[in-house]
């Protein structure tokens, strides 16, 4: 059962399987049950198997072969020789799992009425049997192919939770005493909180042996394992992550694993320049298909046909994917999706917004995650902790009257739980299968810290907590590469980073949109804003993993009754004058609204705006200057000053997009304060320029081929990690 503890009662549940239970050579005929000694013939037979391959592969020097690519024969030569290891039983270790876990069932007992357990000892066999059963019976659940994945597996696993407490209760003589499933239930889900804490005072939290072994044999039972000394990469994006908030955090032990990579010479970093905008959906297009063309913003207005784009949504991520994919896709080739709003043309996803319409029916890819009872409580456990966490951080805040500070009410607590924990424990034990599958290339998204971040502030010390256990989920990535089926490298990057500052509605009382409205000579503001870019992801998950279908869902994305659309994409803000099916001109906005480009260009927290003249191509215009973008000439004072020297060519660029907006609007940067301030409601945030939120990194294994310019734009990106896989796996990566 899954309150006894992963380490115990699944690690021991996996000794007793292959050990006490284990039929011996020579058995007599009918000792065992038909269907106990089908099972471990299967089990003896495998192990028989596996055996055999790690004595072959222990006896060859498995060097690279002469077929072998000649880039991934060179590589090899700095790659120490991989060899299949299972992972190990530590026998005191599961000692003190045991422990752990009848402690943590007798502390249950004692606090839920109606269960009740007289001895430690007791506690010491109840746990003994709920292991076992926890072996047999849990696995094979997980590997039916369900039609409601994710909500069944959770509901199914709870139920036998509380099954198996009074599956004990009977089969033991007062060793443990429950009078109804519903108090077995809560027993259950107090245990895990125990275990859970127990597990960190004793140590035995970082053991995934059983974890690992589980999800072995489900990737050798499901014929989609590879070996081979061919090396894979795994691609670890941590949303909106700075590379010097990364630094503070890897000085002050915020990121441990991370900092000891880079201390060990095993890691550098490399730091890069997004585009306009910088968020996640024009990233990813650009890192994972190579171009990211024509996203203007995290939402946009295509005029022509009077519809809305969103970046969160199925079916616009899917139109995007489909405009940008042309075969050169960063996991082509075998590769798999994590937790991303593209698949970069992976052949395996799960949690992929661009795939989600293809997803109808059950998925198998969260086996792994169901395959450990302890998951599912656990998970519900750290979910609930985590709304506690989040409800506390707010009260403190608003009792030191911290400032900025953001809005924390509502929904958010529990968003904030599903991204902090049920999301990302998810992606983990999908990038775990992948990895003992021996996937060639993984790619997969975390999303937790920039959530966090967005309401709380940029290093806050919820904001930092996020990051810590996400650099501890990282660890044990690491840690799994031991059991692999090939050498892995694993590359951490972030898409963007995040600046802070006060809202643009907190500094002065009123939003963009009321400001553009009371500008205008005529027409009504249609506003549009709301949130960072993963919000949809809690109930896109539920959505794939049930087969639900979200196309009843789409979002209102038709603004052909609009007469003016403002929008809000963190820093930066785009006005769409529909009175026109096009990009209007300077001078038609001046013509036509006179008082609002003045409006816009002197309001003290707006530091540029890019418009089209029809006499002067694309300009910036300032508070007290222009930038004539077309011959980089400069008026009075130079409105990009403050920002980034590749400012001027990232306007440039976004004012060739067919679908840039009539004004696009940058708030001011304030070097000195390192703040700026959002069109939305976030008071960390991305999107447009100035600050840390143009500056996110790669950090990549030392072996690997430095980049040799500076890089620029995520499809610059997407150049240096797919030759980072030519390197690595040579001819084997078309296109």
């Amino acid at each position: 059962m899954v309150t006894v503890g992963v380490a115990f009662s699944a690690t021991f549940s996996d000794f007793l399987a292959r050990t006490i239970l284990s039929p011996r050579r020579g058995t007599a005929a009918g000792s065992t049950p038909p269907e106990s000694a089908q099972l471990y013939a299967l089990l003896d037979q495998q192990e028989e198997t596996a055996a055999q391959l790690r004595a072959k592969l222990s006896n060859s020097s498995r060097a690279p072969s002469a077929t072998q690519p000649a880039a991934t024969r060179q590589y090899a030569r700095v790659t120490p020789d991989h060899r299949l290891v299972r992972p190990k039983i530590k026998p005191f270790r599961l000692l003190v799992s045991w422990l752990v876990a009848a402690a943590a069932l007798f502390v249950a007992a004692w606090i839920v009425p109606h269960v009740e357990i007289q001895t430690f000892l007791g506690a010491v066999v109840v746990s003994l049997i709920i292991a076992v059963l926890n072996a047999l019976v849990v696995p094979l659940v997980a590997a039916i192919r369900l039609p409601l994945t994710l909500v069944l597996g959770f509901l199914i696993v709870l139920v036998l939770d509380a099954l198996m407490l009074l599956a004990a209760s009977a089969l033991t003589d007062n060793a443990i005493e429950v009078d109804s499933f519903w108090w077995a239930l809560l027993t259950a889900l107090i245990a895990s909180a125990v275990t859970v804490v127990l597990d960190v005072l004793f140590g035995t939290n970082d053991d995934d042996t059983y974890t690992l072994r589980v999800i072995e044999r489900i990737a050798r039972r499901s014929g989609e394992r590879v070996e081979t000394d061919v090396p894979g990469i795994v691609f670890l994006e941590i949303d909106g992550l700075a590379l010097p908030v990364l630094q503070r955090a890897m000085r002050d032990g915020n990121a441990p694993n991370m900092a000891r990579w880079v201390a060990d010479g095993n890691h550098r970093f490399a730091e890069w320049e997004p585009d306009l905008s910088s968020q996640t959906g024009a990233s990813q297009a650009g890192i994972l298909l190579g171009s990211n063309e024509n996203i203007p913003a995290f939402r946009w207005v295509e005029k022509e046909t009077a519809t809305m784009m969103t970046c969160s949504a199925p079916a616009d991520c899917a139109e995007l994917e489909r405009r940008h994919a042309t075969g050169v896709g960063l996991l082509t080739d075998g590769g798999a999706s994590r937790g991303n709003l593209l698949s970069g043309e992976a052949e395996h996803v799960i949690l992929t917004v661009s795939r989600m319409e293809a997803e109808k029916g059950a998925n198998p890819g969260y086996r792994a995650f169901f395959s450990n009872g302890f998951n599912v409580t656990r998970v519900l456990v750290l979910f609930f902790w985590e709304v506690f966490l989040e409800w506390t951080a707010a009260f403190r805040a608003i009792r030191r009257d911290v400032r900025p500070r953001g809005h924390r009410s509502g929904l958010y607590p529990f968003m904030r739980a599903a991204m902090c924990v049920v999301v990302r424990d998810l992606i983990v034990y999908g990038v775990l299968s992948d990895m003992l599958k021996g996937r060639p290339a993984i790619y997969a998204t975390f999303s937790s810290y920039d959530e966090v971040a967005h309401h709380s502030g940029l290093e806050r010390a919820d904001t930092l907590e996020a990051l810590r256990k996400l650099d501890q989920q990282f660890g044990r990535i690491d840690r799994a590469r031991t059991y692999s089926s090939r050498p892995y490298e694993i590359v951490v990057l972030s898409d963007h980073g995040q600046t802070q500052g006060a809202t643009f509605k907190q500094r002065n009382g009123y939003g963009l949109d009321e400001l553009v409205e009371r500008s205008l000579a005529s027409g009504e503001v249609a506003e549009f804003s709301g949130g960072d870019e993963q919000n949809a992801m809690v109930g896109l998950a539920v959505g794939e993993a049930t087969g639900a279908d979200t196309s009843k869902k789409k979002p209102k994305n038709d603004v052909s009754d609009r007469q003016v659309v403002v929008m809000g994409s963190g820093n930066l803000g785009l006005v769409y004058l529909m009175e026109e099916r096009r990009r209007m001109t300077l001078e038609e906005i001046e013509e036509r609204h006179p008082r609002l480009i003045p409006a816009l260009r002197e309001h003290p927290h707006v530091g540029w705006l890019l418009v089209r003249s029809a006499k002067d191509g694309a300009v910036a215009l300032g508070g007290h200057g222009v930038r004539y973008l077309a011959d980089d000439r400069v008026e009075g004072v130079d409105p990009l000053a403050t920002f980034s020297p590749y400012a001027a060519e990232h306007l440039r660029r976004t004012d060739g997009f067919a679908d840039v907006a009539d004004i696009m609007i940058g708030s001011f940067y304030d070097p000195q304060l390192d703040e700026g301030c959002a069109f939305e409601e976030l008071i960390c945030f991305h999107g447009g320029l100035g600050g840390p939120q143009t500056r996110p990194f790669v950090l990549y294994p030392s072996p690997l081929a430095p980049p040799e310019a500076p890089i620029i734009g995520a499809a610059a990106v997407h150049g240096l990690l797919r030759g980072w896989r030519r390197q690595l796996q040579g001819d084997m990566i078309a296109g």
